[in-house]
């Protein structure tokens, strides 16, 4: 594949969410390679998108609207199509953030139980 972008891309490791259909469709990637007029997104399987949609950056909680460019395998090639700062992510309805909070209760309950045993493991040496 020839080098056609004109920035530089930095290496990022960021979770991203696509959404089409008007927002009833959307898909987990990861955002890489990412650069002010586009990036590489990682998919988990391959899928049919459509050309424009939108992409929302959780971890720096922008949405941008993107043209699709290019695809290899698990991988799409993107560009931003909006000029401007990119707005702030729209708030979490309700299920998301009550889902979220089972997550981070699992996570804390893996922890304790795993502070414990750390403990009890330190407190038997």
């Amino acid at each position: 594949m020839s080098e056609l972008r004109t920035q530089i891309r930095q290496r990022t490791f960021l979770k991203g969410r696509i959404n089409f259909n008007n927002g009833n469709a959307s898909i987990d990637c990861v955002v890489r390679d990412m650069s002010e007029s586009g990036a590489r997104l990682a998919l988990s399987h391959t899928l049919t998108l459509p050309e424009t949609f939108d992409l929302t950056i959780l971890g720096k909680n922008q949405t941008r609207r993107v043209k699709l460019c290019w695809r290899q395998n698990d991988s799409v090639g993107i560009t931003f199509l909006d000029a401007a700062e990119a707005a702030p992510a729209p708030p979490p309805t309700l299920a998301a953030l009550q889902q979220r909070i089972r997550q981070l209760e699992d996570e804390n309950q893996t922890l304790r139980r795993l502070l414990s045993e750390a403990l009890t493991t330190a407190a038997a040496s």
